[in-house]
């Protein structure tokens, strides 16, 4: 598929790429060129996502009345691709693109006016209450429990795998609030400050190697007697499974994979420049070519269903089936653009540099080179589990098919 813009298209997109290169801080580009997920500190996203609050740029999938721009399906994904192409880190999903969604439909008034402008000014970020030990795929198992007292809920209980809980300002939460009837029945939606009293957050450490203070990723968070106000529950008791649905299918959609897709290509291009197989570069070998060939054309498969991703939420509608489609074939290709770049490199992948004994003016080193392979190889094998794992979309799509 060869995307072709109209003459207005191609203008929105020179002047958000000249907005862009104009107004991005180079120390916010680096950080995230250096990243191995496209992930930075909590600093640096505040500084990037600020500046796009100011132009109104922060919420492009927002509707107007809400605050976002107005753009159509085309105009977020030249927005999207623009971005991925400036090396912007990726922004606070679990705020703009998970909680925000829910809110504008299921939100109380007060909910609604509380939090939605302080999220699009980027003066409060979020991260996402679901998984539990014991209760990942089937989140419905999940046993946080959340006891009404008065005009509170105390919640005790753990999750984990949560994404920068450790300098998010809220988290959005699935408790149990009842054990009668189907699992699904008794679970409800929480919006819990995370400076109450009672929490407790720990690292994960990954096996891609981030181990520094305030820059890993993931979090056990624990709930210990935590009081949360009543008002801070979205919609009805026990109907959280309903909202968490919902949730989902944006987080599954909620990124633009082609655009990461195609620049992570450009690095694999350049790196098969650099390396060389029998006194010849690795672009010039059959096989090779044959398979960036067949990437090329999966990568062309994940735009066209991220466009038809992108049109559903035009006239207001939930993205349903497609955002299944798109989360779990983009995350598949992901994986497969840094499986390439470990082959590619052979033994200059292994993960621990004291084995690797090359040397570094004959052999690429750096941000997607040697140096980067194992590490983003190892941090792409989550993105098929969060979310909805690959076999679950199959699942949920297998079941649509044949109406079930």
């Amino acid at each position: 598929m060869h995307l072709q813009f109209t003459p207005e298209e191609l203008a929105f997109q020179t002047e958000v790429r000249t907005w862009i290169a104009a107004n991005m801080p180079k120390e916010v580009a680096e950080e995230s060129r250096r990243s191995r997920s496209s992930h930075v500190s909590r600093e640096r996203l505040i500084q990037w996502q600020r500046i796009l609050a100011a132009k109104g740029w922060l919420t492009p999938n927002w509707p107007k009345e809400h605050g976002g721009p107005g753009w159509n399906s085309t105009q977020k994904f030249i927005f999207e691709m623009e971005m991925a192409r400036a090396d912007s880190p990726y922004l606070s999903s679990f705020s703009l693109k998970m909680v925000a969604p829910v809110l504008m439909k299921y939100g109380s008034d007060w909910q609604k006016q509380r939090f939605l402008p302080a999220i699009a000014r980027a003066e409060e970020l979020w991260c996402q209450g679901y998984s539990e030990p014991g209760s990942g795929s089937d989140l419905a198992s999940l046993r946080t429990r959340a006891v009404r007292d008065g005009d509170d809920y105390i919640v005790n209980g753990q999750k984990i795998w949560t994404t920068n809980a450790h300098w998010a300002d809220w988290i959005f939460c699935l408790v149990r609030t009842s054990t009668e009837g189907k699992p699904q029945e008794g679970i409800s939606f929480l919006l819990i400050d995370m400076k109450s009293p009672g929490i407790k957050i720990d690292p994960i450490y990954l096996v891609d190697g981030t181990r520094t203070p305030m820059r890993h990723e993931v979090n056990q968070v624990f709930f210990d007697n935590v009081r949360v106000p009543a008002k801070n529950r979205v919609g009805e008791e026990n109907k959280g499974w309903t909202y968490a649905k919902y949730l989902l299918e944006f987080e599954r959609g909620g990124q633009a994979h082609g655009p990461r897709l195609r620049k992570s290509l450009r690095h694999l291009d350049d790196l098969a420049e650099l390396w060389v197989k029998d006194g010849k570069p690795l672009s010039t070998d059959p096989a090779w070519r044959e398979k960036m060939a067949a990437l090329r054309i999966e990568i062309d498969a994940v735009e066209m269903n991220e466009l038809a991703f992108y049109s559903s939420l035009k006239g207001g509608d939930s993205p349903g089936l497609q955002a299944s489609v798109v989360k779990m074939r983009g995350t598949e290709v992901g994986q497969k653009i840094t499986e390439m770049a470990v082959e590619a490199v052979g033994n200059y992948a292994q993960p621990f540099s004291e084995l690797r004994n090359y040397d570094s003016n004959v052999v690429p080193v750096g941000p997607g080179y040697s140096d980067d392979a194992a590490p983003r190889y190892f941090n792409q094998r989550k993105t098929t589990i969060f979310g909805g794992s690959s076999e679950v979309q199959r699942n949920v799509l297998a079941k649509a098919m044949i109406g079930l």
